[in-house]
């Protein structure tokens, strides 16, 4: 990395040379996609046609998670009881029975009213069966009641209270909707088609479930050549498969997987054909909700963004060096699957991992009510300490794929999980911590986890940790984007030179974070420092920096980037209308159309997000401010009351509503919300400033000068602090002070006016000096 001094002549090299080169990669990259003129396309043909030439594949397939991903409901593929069964949860009582060759279940339905249900379709097999009902508008709903395949009894996926009706999760709504949530990685070739004006959709597959061309992807191509004589094939790339699958560096082979076995969002149908990954999907970073700090799971994330974080997967181990790529089973049991690279004599000792091996004598570890919780030998095996899971839809056990070292150190620190005591339920982190220093000796590397936590509760201790972090090369792509993204509760010039420098790293994620974080103070930066990622080869951070420079900033464009950005913005617009079943697509719909000035469009989205998810608070947020715009201040009341009633820790929605009634003039309830505001965002000093000016006009005037003190620590600088400082004790009486503030305004501000004619009033109403 270069010194931050030549950072901005960097950035301006680069910046002009990377136009010419990405358009050169996107225009490789698009005819790479596509057949040649007049030749047809690959067509899917069904994993049927692989039999006979694959049979020992296909004979692994059969019966695995991929095949029995999801299946038409009949007597052979439905696992749950059927049997007049009676569950009862919550008060309601579900039945399950028969009707001729048809599966029923009489329950709770839409708007909570009782009805008859037919079940036709089964989703998954294994450790749960999911069933699906179909509703009008081409939708099927994934029932919240599931067959536990090993217990063999019914459960509900959330017994704490019941959902009500109106709640996006309840199941006839759309957090339980197979078409959106669940249809594209349990089937082949799944073409969502969902309508946006009819709010409909016409789904369709070629394979039910996840079949061979899932991964291989369209095989018409590949069979034609394969049905040749075999002096008659010609020499072809890949045997004229769409997807190469073997001779493939580790990464292409994981991303291979990541379209599934990742949290993420979609930017349309995967066609197989995209060359980067970000150009189908968009991962999640570690965000709040999905990971604990450390980047442990914690929500269900699908594995990609937590093995993306582990050493194996940056010494180029793949998903299937642990996994056959057909049966998805493990290639060997226990300990002898990480043997494969691990050195047992090292490794699988007990000076390794100071645990009874199975076998050898000793206590089991028992539930307090003596029930064996893990028997003798748990301890010795690897995943226990480096794999530690967490139950999924109640009993779907899912290790952590980042394959840590265990830290109960910082479990101690920032609260994350602490493998230890997922066996030792009767013990503490601090036990834990002073086992291991007792074992390995007390020292530990640091860790990004506390970097992450720091910043996550907006420590301004973190703000130089998080600008290390997110230009380091040597952390995980998805740590150093996680930082830039924590960046943004810091503005400044050092973490905006940061995110400057992102937007040229080699990784589409990071230039897909910085165009996502980046706010420029000088706005007329903005076309500069983004035009040239309208350029660039994927998908995601094109369509990203389109939208930046939607509205005002596009009229600074020349006429060949008006020309890409109009491409790029078609692709978002697009990209968001495929996800128009999701609260966040028509929210961003209807932040491009608010940008655009096209008010109309915008409230409709805006209010179309908030149907589909009334949590959805982004949603209320950017709506209150449309109507705020447009006069209705009522209506932007009842929605940010509606936010910071239900996320008291979005202290900058406490804000905002606190400059709402500033303007409603309901001065008493807004000093509550700014106050709330000051306290939740330090490091904001125009939160401090606007605070000091209402409480000087509530004349509460000692906690407005402590106010306004606060901002003027922060931004020195700032004439509006300045003037605001002096104006409050010009206006108490206090000329001393107001005398010291008028000349640092002087002194900083030479060329401004106000400071001298503030400074001559002070000087002419002081009382002179006896001589």
């Amino acid at each position: 990395m270069k010194s931050w001094k030549l950072t901005g002549f960097i950035a301006t090299i680069v910046i002009t040379l990377s136009i010419p080169v990405y358009y050169l990669k996107m225009e490789r990259s698009l005819t790479g996609q596509y057949p040649m003129t007049g030749e047809p396309a690959a067509a899917f043909v069904g994993s049927q046609k692989c039999m006979d030439c694959h049979k020992k594949a296909y004979d692994k397939w059969q019966n695995s998670h991929h095949d029995r991903a999801m299946e038409v409901a009949d007597e052979h593929t439905v696992l749950g009881d059927f049997n007049g069964v009676v569950f009862e949860i919550h008060g309601i009582t579900s039945r399950f029975y028969r009707k001729d060759d048809k599966f029923f279940v009489h329950t709770q339905g839409p708007g909570g009213k009782m009805g008859e249900f037919e079940i036709t379709h089964t989703f998954g097999w294994y450790p749960l069966q999911q069933y699906l009902v179909p509703f009008p508008g081409g939708r099927l709903q994934c029932l919240p009641i599931a067959w536990d395949t090993k217990g063999k009894i019914w459960y509900h996926l959330y017994p704490k209270k019941p959902l009500d009706p109106k709640d996006w999760l309840y199941w006839t709504n759309a957090g339980q909707n197979w078409n959106g949530m669940c249809a594209e990685c349990h089937s082949t070739n799944l073409k969502k088609n969902y309508d946006l004006k009819t709010d409909t959709y016409q789904t369709t597959w070629s394979d039910i479930d996840v079949g061979c061309e899932a991964c291989h992807g369209p095989g018409s191509r590949h069979m034609e050549w394969a049905q040749m004589p075999d002096m008659a094939r010609p020499r072809v790339e890949n045997y004229a498969l769409a997807v190469k699958t073997s001779s493939i560096k580790s990464r292409e082979l994981v991303e291979l997987c990541a379209p599934c076995h990742s949290r993420r969002a979609a930017l349309g149908d995967y066609t197989h054909a995209e060359p980067d990954l970000l150009d189908s999907l968009l991962p999640r970073l570690l965000t709040e909700e999905i990971y604990f700090a450390d980047g442990q799971i914690l929500d269900e994330v699908y594995v990609y963004g937590s093995f993306t974080q582990s050493k194996m997967y940056h010494r180029d181990v793949r998903c299937n060096d642990c996994h056959d790529a057909h049966s998805v089973k493990l290639l060997k049991e226990g300990n002898d699957l990480c043997l494969q690279c691990h050195r047992a004599n090292e490794y699988d000792t007990g000076e390794h991992h100071f645990h009874k091996k199975k076998g050898q004598k000793g206590e089991p570890i028992r539930s307090a009510a003596g029930a064996v919780l893990f028997g003798v030998g748990t301890g010795a095996e690897c995943v226990q300490c480096h794999m530690p899971g967490r139950n999924y839809m109640k009993i779907d056990y899912r290790p952590d794929h980042s394959f840590r070292i265990p830290r109960p150190d910082l479990s101690v620190k920032i609260s994350t999980p602490d493998a230890c005591l997922r066996c030792h339920v009767d013990k503490t982190s601090k036990w834990s911590d002073e086992t291991i220093a007792k074992w390995y000796g007390p020292g530990r590397r640091r860790h990004y986890g506390t970097i992450i936590d720091a910043g996550r509760k907006r420590q301004p201790a973190a703000r130089k940790e998080l600008i290390r972090l997110a230009v380091d090369p040597l952390y995980p792509v998805i740590v150093q984007s996680t930082a830039l993204a924590l960046l943004t509760n810091y503005p400044g010039e050092d973490s905006a030179r940061a995110m400057e420098l992102a937007l040229m790293d080699d990784e589409a994620l990071i230039r897909r974070t910085a165009l996502e974080s980046i706010h420029p103070s000088d706005q007329s930066k903005l076309d500069k420092l983004i035009a040239p990622l309208l350029y660039d080869p994927v998908k995601a951070v094109r369509m990203e920096a389109a939208r930046l420079l939607a509205g005002e900033p596009s009229k600074h464009l020349d006429a060949d980037q008006q020309k890409v950005f109009q491409a790029a913005l078609k692709e978002f617009e697009t990209s968001m209308g495929y996800s128009a079943d999701f609260a966040f697509a028509r929210y961003n719909l209807g932040n491009l159309y608010a940008t655009l000035n096209r008010p109309d469009e915008a409230v409709e989205n805006y209010r179309a997000a908030i149907k589909i998810d009334n949590l959805f608070y982004p949603a209320k947020v950017n709506l209150a401010m449309l109507y705020n715009q447009r006069d209705e201040n009522d209506k932007a009341e009842v929605l940010l009351r509606e936010v910071t009633a239900e996320h008291p820790q979005m202290y900058t929605i406490a804000y905002s509503l606190g400059l709402l009634l500033s303007e409603m003039k309901k001065y008493d309830q807004a000093a509550v919300y700014m106050e709330k505001a000051s306290k939740g965002m330090p490091e904001h000093a125009r939160v401090h400033y606007n605070l000091g000016l209402l409480l000087q006009y509530l004349q509460q005037y000692a906690d407005a000068e402590a106010a306004m003190l606060k901002a003027l620590k922060l931004d020195t600088d700032n004439m509006d602090y300045l003037y605001a400082l002096a104006d409050h004790y010009l206006k108490k009486g206090e000329l001393q002070k107001a005398q010291s503030i008028a000349e640092q305004m002087v002194a900083k501000h030479p060329d401004q006016r106000i400071g001298h004619e503030i400074l001559e009033l002070i000087k002419s109403n002081l009382p002179k000096k006896r001589s």
